[in-house]
């Protein structure tokens, strides 16, 4: 619980930011390609850092990203991909970089068998797994299903998509309900998860 008594997932900081994600975003289910792709890719930026370092710097990857349009970014030129690596809001690192880029090319080449949507959501037969925590310390870091979706995209020529970052991906996208059964969002999860 945070200091102004609303109960929230532990996991929460006092940050009005990091509040505004879980209450309004964290958790609920998305069924959008577009925005599929672009959270994929911001968790693969978080690798090795805070979540809330990825959140502030989200604007910025919005920009230099072409709002995260797969189709702009597989034709980013060198020069695009060098003001990426002196930009100061974003993660500068040549790896994750060129990742996103990477997974551009991976998203068109799903996307031409199936909406990505379909391809992400197939690991849970297109529901959301209902867990029952009340201690976010003990939620997993990763599951069957986070295994076999990092093994796919990777096959699928993603990178930055290991179990562990596949697994904070589907919490983030609804696809794993993980508030805790405290938090003021749970039961609002589980009744998105519904529909």
């Amino acid at each position: 619980m945070t200091a102004n008594s609303t109960p929230r997932c532990g996991w929460v900081s006092n940050d009005r930011i990091y509040q505004d994600y879980h209450d309004k975003e964290w958790g609920r289910p998305e069924l959008d390609s577009r925005l599929l792709f672009k959270k994929l890719c911001l968790d693969g930026q978080q690798a090795g850092l805070s979540w809330i370092t990825i959140l502030k710097k989200q604007p910025h990857y919005e920009a230099a990203f072409h709002q995260f349009d797969p189709h702009k970014i597989v034709n980013m030129s060198d020069e695009e991909i060098n003001r990426c690596l002196n930009n100061t809001g974003i993660i500068r690192n040549k790896l994750k970089i060129k990742s996103i880029i990477k997974n551009a090319r991976g998203f068109l080449e799903i996307e031409k068998e199936q909406p990505f949507s379909d391809f992400i959501w197939q690991f849970t037969d297109g529901k959301t797994i209902v867990n029952q925590w009340t201690d976010f310390s003990k939620v997993p870091t990763f599951s069957p299903q986070s295994v076999a979706m990092a093994k796919a995209l990777k096959k699928a020529g993603f990178s930055f998509v290991g179990e562990t970052i596949c697994y904070a991906f589907m919490q983030a996208v609804g696809m794993v309900n993980d508030h805790e059964t405290g938090c003021h969002c749970y039961e609002e999860v589980c009744q998105l998860a519904k529909r």
